[in-house]
């Protein structure tokens, strides 16, 4: 057994500010980091645990350098840096016969209330839809994952992004750590976070039959920025079109194609 998994941070344990998730303010970024790496790591013991043989990691935070590596088990290999392809948080899950996919430290869409961190991709954007759904990077990565033929069978995060992928996929396992209310967040002990994502990890590695993959048959998508310059700008890929100053519109049938897309118009990789 083989489990992808892709790393964010917004969604670890008790993360409430954006200085807690930027290299360049330490005191403030160290002990997320530490966490993050935690919560990684429970979710390859937990995998390990279950049978898998080697985990995949993407570390799919802004360097794309923030895990502790040697905290890591053996059984893991890493992604880290940034490849340039228009799988971003994903590179990686297209080179290998992968049995599940899990995402840690996940978070909530662009203009979701459920984390005073919420995004989709970069700031410079106010919301993301997707055949009339608000998109999140989770959104996006199970439906490349799909995209691949492999199950979404784990997700840890916040409340709000849990309860939608439990909505997507009746059968995955979530863990949510945080609630976000405004500006602030609610959050489990990290230790507990740590042991809960564990547990998931393990009852999820094998799961992979109750999370069939069903990727829509065509894709409609609209980013709205919050200048009109950027939107502007982006209305230049080929095929995609202005909508009312703010927003561009783009529609594929391929998957693939609107990754194209959003690495054009979303991706600062």
């Amino acid at each position: 057994m083989k489990i992808f998994l892709s790393a964010d941070i917004e969604g670890t344990c008790g993360i409430t500010d954006w200085s807690e998730t930027e290299r360049s303010t330490p005191k403030d970024y160290n002990p997320f980091q530490r966490q993050m790496t935690r919560e990684v790591c429970a979710a390859c013991e937990g995998a390990i645990a279950a049978g898998a043989k080697e985990v995949f990691i993407k570390d799919a935070h802004d360097s794309a350098r923030n895990l502790d590596v040697p905290s890591l088990p053996q059984q893991i290999r890493i992604l880290r840096g940034w490849t340039g392809d228009p799988l971003t948080m994903m590179s990686g899950v297209d080179s290998d016969d992968f049995d599940a996919v899990f995402f840690t430290g996940y978070h909530a869409w662009a203009s979701c209330p459920g984390n005073p961190l919420s995004h989709t991709m970069n700031l410079r954007n106010e919301y993301v839809e997707l055949n009339g759904v608000r998109m999140s990077e989770f959104l996006m990565n199970t439906y490349t994952a799909w995209y691949y033929g492999v199950p979404v069978t784990f997700l840890s995060g916040d409340k709000d992004l849990c309860d939608f992928a439990r909505e997507l996929i009746p059968g995955i396992t979530t863990v949510p750590v945080n609630q976000g209310f405004g500006g602030g967040v609610v959050s489990i002990h990290p230790d507990k976070a740590v042991q809960l994502i564990g547990d998931g990890a393990k009852a999820a590695a094998k799961a992979g039959k109750k999370c069939k993959p069903a990727l829509p048959a065509d894709f409609d998508t609209l980013v709205r920025f919050k200048e009109h310059k950027h939107a502007y700008s982006k209305s230049f890929y080929p095929g995609a079109e202005l909508e009312e100053g703010k927003a561009v519109r783009f529609r594929s049938d391929d998957w693939f194609e609107m990754l194209r897309f959003y690495h054009f118009v979303l991706s600062d990789a």
